[in-house]
């Protein structure tokens, strides 16, 4: 595992975009909740809504490969550069970090909702939502999903704690991040659990209270 986190924190993008990541000390930052959490939930499906250079994909399928089981489910339109759009490297790409078990759709969230697959989707174990970070994308993600994803299973935002600009899509095209917005909204929403951590760019989880809970082995 120490050489694995070596190689991914070593490759270009990956020690960035806030997840905490410190590569001289070899730690995942808050990749180590994305791992601790697919390992513990054990899901045969994670969906994960955007990524800059596929670390928070990664992480989590490297926990599903070790344990055993699980695929991670990659929405991405790359509409920020074409680092996704060409799918045999994309497919080379997770392959030097030895990932099998991503499926990239190079869709956006409503275009995903249109096709079969989504029709046929199963539980979703974990939902990580990190894509455009307006308020009504980052509801129209969570609530795409959100039935799929059971009492035990968490959804995780990242950015999800300041409003902030972003120039990711360039100078000429700012916009806000207000994830945050949606995340007080869910806050005052009866039966759900929300809790923020302010590390990296802030990241809140999401879970829906079992009633009553049950507790799993």
């Amino acid at each position: 595992m120490d050489a694995w986190i070596g190689q991914l924190l070593a490759a270009e993008g990956l020690a960035a975009m806030g997840h905490a990541q410190r590569p001289d000390q070899a730690d995942l930052g808050l990749g180590w909740l994305y791992y601790g959490l697919a390992r513990l939930i054990k899901p045969e499906l994670a969906v994960v809504i955007g990524s800059w250079r596929g670390f928070a994909p990664m992480v989590i399928a490297r926990a599903l490969a070790d344990n055993g089981q699980g695929r991670v489910l990659f929405i991405d339109p790359s509409l920020v550069d074409d680092f996704w759009r060409d799918p045999a490297a994309v497919r080379a790409y997770f392959a030097r970090f030895g990932l099998h078990n991503i499926d990239h759709h190079r869709l956006t969230t409503q275009e995903f909702v249109a096709s079969p697959r989504y029709s046929a989707l199963g539980e979703v174990g974990l939902l990580f939502i990190d894509g455009y970070h307006s308020e009504e994308q980052a509801r129209f993600d969570y609530e795409s999903f959100r039935p799929s994803v059971p009492a035990h299973g968490v959804a995780l935002f990242h950015d999800s704690i300041r409003v902030r600009p972003s120039r990711i899509y360039g100078d000429d095209k700012v916009y806000e991040h207000r994830v945050r917005h949606l995340i007080d909204e869910l806050r005052g929403r009866q039966g759900l659990q929300v809790v923020d951590l302010p590390y990296g760019d802030g990241l809140t989880m999401v879970r829906t209270a079992g009633m009553p809970e049950v507790l799993r082995a």
